[in-house]
């Protein structure tokens, strides 16, 4: 089947690999792992550029760094949304007052999926649909395209972090249903360091 993927990046990164060894992760390679025999011809991959933080001004390097073997891989798109970020005062976890804190938000991307996905499948792009998110959110435009449409809908629940359990509201429109685990994920790493037309690209220090 013509397969496409649809990558929500925030929920994979909390549902996935967050502080794990696994971020340096080749989506092509774990799409193959995950969904052979399918004819994987699309994977979308749905993100925002991070800013430098006071308390981690390297943080939108090491993304840069990760997107460079990305972007050649063939058939992966990278569609960017943005992060806005705003201070909110939060009670103390002790109960001793309150903290004002910086909350980063990513805006866009749920809705640059959920378009991409509507507008491949009225393209007839595309026999299966598979969609890599927990976001309930993203219930009405799957529903659409695999009732309306007739898409066949497969779920690639990011929740291996956490314990979490994939969302009822997407399983119920999905056709089959897939969890991403900790050895297909050490299987889909990048080598360290990637070859490239100018020069070496290595693995950001701590991943």
């Amino acid at each position: 089947m013509r397969t496409h993927v649809y990558v929500d990046g925030f929920n994979f990164y909390y549902g996935c690999v967050k502080g794990t060894p696994f971020r340096w992760l080749n989506f092509q390679e774990l799409f193959r792992r995950l969904l052979r025999p399918n004819d994987v011809r699309a994977i979308k991959y749905f993100t925002a550029r991070v800013e430098a933080r006071p308390g981690d001004p390297d943080q939108a390097t090491r993304q840069d760094t990760y997107f460079r073997p990305c972007e050649p891989l063939p058939g992966l798109e990278i569609v960017l949304g943005q992060f806005l970020t705003h201070r909110v005062t939060l009670p103390r976890a002790d109960g001793m007052g309150y903290e004002t804190v910086l909350r980063t938000e990513e805006k866009g991307s749920d809705v640059n999926l959920a378009t991409h996905l509507l507008h491949d499948a009225h393209r007839d792009l595309l026999d299966c649909a598979v969609i890599v998110s927990n976001d309930s959110d993203l219930a009405e435009p799957i529903r659409l395209v695999h009732e309306e449409l007739g898409v066949k809908v497969g779920l690639i629940s990011p929740t291996y972090l956490g314990g979490r359990h994939p969302s009822r509201q997407l399983v119920r429109h999905a056709d089959f249903i897939k969890r991403i685990r900790k050895g297909v994920l050490s299987d889909s790493l990048f080598p360290d360091p990637v070859s490239s037309p100018n020069g070496p690209i290595h693995k950001p220090h701590g991943w």
